[in-house]
C-alpha cells in the first residue's frame, strides 16, 4: 500500500502539469507518433498537452482531441535553440520553461537543441528516436522513450478522429495517385485504366481524386483522361478536411504515403 501511495504521489505533479511534444517530419512520420501522443493523453488526462510542429500536420492531433493546443515550429526565433551556446530567445525561454515535461522527436545528434532546452530551464526532457530501424513497428519505437514514465504502448494503431459525423458511401472510392517519392508511385497509365475499370464496373460508382501541390501533374492527367460527372477532386485540402472526406469513402487506393 505504501508503494502505491508513493507511485501516485510521483504522478500527481505531471498529471496537473503542462506537457510539450515537439515533432517535425512529414505527414506519415507524425501519424506514426499519434499512438505515443495518445498514450500520454490517456495517462495524464488533466495535464495540458501541447504540440510544437508543422501546423498543417499537427492539426490532426488537435482535431482528434489528443492536444489542447498547437504551435508552429516554423518560427524564426526558434533557430537560436539550434546554435551552440548562442543567445536564446527570451520569449521561447519562458515558453519552454513553462512545461513540466518535454518530449522531443527532433533529430539532434549533437544534443545542441537538448542542451539549450535545459539552459532554458526544462528539467524533465525526453529525447525520442529521430530515425527508425526495421526491427520493430515504428509506432512502438516512437513510444519507447515513454517507458521511462512507466507508459507502455499496447496498441500501435494510429487513430485519427475526424470532427464530423461519419456517413460512409460504399460507392465512393478515393484514389491518391501521388506520394513523397516518385519511385513509390504506380505508373499514371495504370491509374487511368484502374479508374476507368472502376467506373465501368458500376453506374453508381463515384471517384474522389486526392492530391496536394506535389501531385498536380498526376491529378491533371487523370482529370483530363477521365472526363466524367462521377469524378470529384480533393485538391490541396487541409488534413482535417481531407480526413473528414476520406472517412466516408467505401475504399481508398494509394501508395506508401502519409495520406494512406
Amino acid at each position: 500500500a505504501r508503494g502505491d501511495k508513493r507511485e501516485r504521489a510521483s504522478e500527481e505533479p505531471l498529471m496537473a502539469s503542462r506537457i510539450l511534444i515537439i515533432r517535425g517530419g512529414a505527414i506519415g512520420d507524425f501519424i506514426l507518433t499519434l499512438p505515443a501522443i495518445r498514450l500520454l493523453r490517456e495517462a495524464f488526462p488533466s495535464a495540458r498537452l501541447e504540440i510544437l510542429g508543422y501546423k498543417h500536420i499537427i492539426a490532426l492531433a488537435e482535431m482528434s482531441g489528443y492536444a489542447d493546443a498547437t504551435r508552429s515550429i516554423e518560427y524564426a526565433p526558434l533557430a537560436s535553440f539550434f546554435s551552440r551556446a548562442g543567445e536564446l530567445s527570451a520569449e521561447l525561454v519562458e515558453y519552454f520553461a513553462g512545461f513540466q515535461q518535454v518530449v522531443s522527436y527532433l533529430f539532434d545528434p549533437d544534443q545542441i537543441f537538448a542542451t539549450n532546452l535545459k539552459r532554458a530551464g526544462v528539467r524533465n526532457f525526453l529525447a525520442a528516436p529521430g530515425r527508425m530501424t526495421d526491427q520493430e513497428h515504428a509506432a512502438r519505437q516512437l513510444a519507447r522513450p515513454l517507458e521511462s514514465l512507466a507508459l507502455y504502448l499496447d496498441d500501435p494503431a494510429a487513430r485519427i478522429v475526424p470532427n464530423e459525423p461519419r456517413m460512409v458511401d460504399a460507392n465512393l472510392f478515393a484514389i491518391h495517385p501521388g506520394s513523397g517519392s516518385e519511385r513509390k508511385c504506380w505508373p499514371r497509365e495504370r491509374f487511368v485504366v484502374l479508374a476507368q475499370s472502376l467506373l465501368n464496373e458500376s453506374k453508381a460508382r463515384k471517384l474522389l481524386l486526392v492530391g496536394g501541390e506535389a501531385d498536380e501533374e498526376r491529378l491533371a492527367e487523370l482529370e483530363e483522361r477521365l472526363p466524367n460527372d462521377r469524378i470529384s477532386l480533393a485538391r490541396n485540402l487541409s488534413l482535417p478536411v481531407l480526413a473528414n472526406l476520406l472517412q466516408n469513402c467505401g475504399m481508398f487506393i494509394g501508395h506508401d504515403s502519409g495520406i494512406s
